[in-house]
This record gives structure tokens, C-alpha cells and sequence, in this order.
């Protein structure tokens, strides 16, 4: 069985997967590129392909013509199967259920460092400059969460224990621990004006596109903040930057983008309210050992032919 995998990571966190699965399957033919423009020489006779969907294009599906089976490296699965070149016979499968621990810290990492104004700090040091003001507490402050899947479900506890009141912004009605409440997507301009914090961890897809718009945007609670760890394309950017101009928002932290890497004449480059990071919220040094049981698992079922059992299949 042939396996390409596409990660463009430092070597010393994607050589863990090839390592993984050959001490787990020795006879997979494996082959590891860090970019889809260096996949012509493998793609053809492909029938595994392990990425993360920001990693790809649509010729990396247009010329594999024996691809059976792709494992996403991430929750999301967009930039896999959303791809018009991707077969609809070929199985998708994400790696939801990983990333609570890490996104979650992210999360409490960007409410702290926008509270605190930690961008100031770090300019001032680069100065050389000593100065202070008073900084804002997360304590006895209200979080609104854009989607609740297991993500969500490891944040809220969090922010329970840090004396924050939880509210859950969902499609689905269902109680979950460490919400204080639910509302609906619907009500989502009638409720953000509620929030001191409002981090965004919902799927990307069609439904999502831009629903932080400019009317969700300019409802927003005065000297709030956004934090973005879901998809770029769910936050109308242009809107976004208006209000971190104008208000209502005092700042934002922004992990994704509607564009990646984020364009060098982006204005949230400057903008001395914005937190902007890589699209790392979930990445760490662990982050391969808590993927490859999942992957592994997936391969057993696979190569039985019991395509049922896989793991966090995703339907295109």
C-alpha cells in the first residue's frame, strides 16, 4: 500500500508520522513531502494521502487517480473536501477529538493576552520603555463560544473555573457541562452584544461563510473582544477591521485568516489591538502522539476493508 504524506512542518514533528506508522504497518511504501507542489512523483500511485487541508490544491486529487482514503491532520476538512477535483468515492476522515487540550489554551492564552494588553508590554520592552496601566480582569465576565462541539466542550470548564459565565452559540439544542446557557445561531445578532469575549470555534463551510458579519460585528458589546481560532472565512474580514478602527471591539486575536499566510499588506499586520499568530492554535510537540492512535486505528480498519469501523469519517 502506497502512502504519501504532505506536511510542511519541522522535521523534527512530521518525521514522527512516517516513523509511526512504519513501526506500526512495516510494510506501508511511505513517501513525505513538505509542500503539494513536490507531490508528481508519488501522487499517482497514492492510495493513502495524509495533510492538513490548508497543505493542499486541486491537482494534488486531479492526478490521483488511485487515492482511496484521506486522513486530515486537522478537525476541519476544508481544502480537502471541499475541492472539486476530490472524488466523491474517496473517504475523508478528520481528527476531531484532539484538540481540546491545546485549542483550549489557546483560547484562555488569547482572552488573557488581550485583557492585559500584552502587545503593549512586548512593545515597550523592545523600547527599553517602563510604563503601566490598569489591567482587565476575565473574571466575572461572560465568554460567548461560536460552536460546540468537543472543542468547546474542554474550553468551557475552563472558563467556569476562571469565574467566567459560558454561553454556547449553537445550531443544535443540547445541554452541555460548563455551559450556564445556549442560543441559538439565529439569535447570534440579538445575543453577542452580551460578550466580553467571543471566540470562534465553528466548522467551516457554506453555512459559516462571513456569519460574523458586519451587523454581528457592530452588535458586539463596547471594549469587547474576538478571538478567532475557527476558519478566517467565517469573520467578514473587511467588517472586522472596521470595528477594530471604530468600534465597538477593543481588540482581536486572530489565529486564521481569509487568506494564509496572511498577505504582508494585510492591515491587522499594524493594527496595535491585534494578536496575529500562524494558524498554530492546535499545534504542539505533542501533537503527533495524540494523533497517530487515531491514524493507526484507521489504518487496521482500512486495509480489513471495514470502512465502517474508520475513525471521524466526515461526509463531502
Amino acid at each position: 500500500m502506497n502512502v504519501l504524506i504532505v506536511l510542511n512542518l519541522p522535521d523534527s514533528q512530521r518525521l514522527r508520522y512516517p516513523e509511526g506508522l512504519k513501526r506500526a504497518f512495516p510494510d506501508l511504501n511511505i513517501n513525505l513531502v513538505n509542500n503539494h507542489s513536490l507531490v508528481d512523483p508519488y501522487i499517482a500511485d497514492a492510495d493513502v494521502l495524509i495533510t492538513f487541508g490548508p497543505h493542499m490544491a486541486d491537482h494534488v486529487f486531479e492526478k490521483g487517480k488511485n487515492l482511496k482514503w484521506v486522513q486530515a491532520l486537522g478537525t476541519g476538512v476544508d481544502g480537502i473536501a471541499d475541492r472539486q477535483a476530490l472524488r466523491k468515492d474517496v473517504i475523508v476522515t478528520n481528527m476531531h477529538g484532539v484538540h481540546g487540550d491545546s485549542m483550549s489554551e489557546s483560547a484562555i492564552l488569547s482572552m488573557l493576552a488581550l485583557a492585559r494588553d500584552l502587545p503593549r508590554n512586548v512593545r515597550n520592552q523592545a523600547k527599553h520603555e517602563w510604563g503601566r496601566w490598569p489591567s482587565r480582569l476575565i473574571t466575572g465576565k461572560t465568554v460567548g463560544i461560536l460552536g460546540v462541539g468537543a472543542i468547546a466542550e474542554a474550553l468551557a470548564p475552563r472558563c467556569k473555573a476562571l469565574g467566567m459565565t459560558v454561553v454556547g452559540v449553537t445550531s443544535g439544542k443540547r445541554t452541555v457541562p460548563g455551559f450556564d446557557r445556549m442560543e441559538s445561531k439565529d439569535r447570534l445578532a440579538q445575543v453577542v452584544g452580551e460578550f466580553d469575549y467571543f471566540v470562534l470555534l465553528t466548522p467551516y463551510s457554506k453555512e459559516t461563510h462571513h456569519l460574523v458579519n458586519a451587523a454581528v460585528l457592530g452588535a458586539m458589546k463596547p471594549r469587547s473582544f474576538l478571538v478567532n481560532l475557527a476558519r478566517g472565512g467565517v469573520v467578514d474580514e473587511t467588517a472586522l477591521i472596521e470595528v477594530l478602527k471604530n468600534g465597538p471591539l477593543a481588540g482581536a486575536a486572530l489565529d486564521v485568516f481569509a487568506t494564509e499566510p496572511l498577505p504582508k499588506d494585510s492591515p491587522l499586520w499594524d493594527m496595535e489591538n491585534v494578536i496575529v499568530t500562524p494558524h498554530h492554535g492546535g499545534f504542539h510537540d505533542e501533537y503527533a502522539q495524540k494523533a497517530l492512535p487515531t491514524i493507526i486505528e484507521n489504518f487496521k480498519h482500512f486495509m480489513a476493508g471495514d470502512i465502517a469501523g474508520m475513525i471521524n469519517r466526515v461526509k463531502i
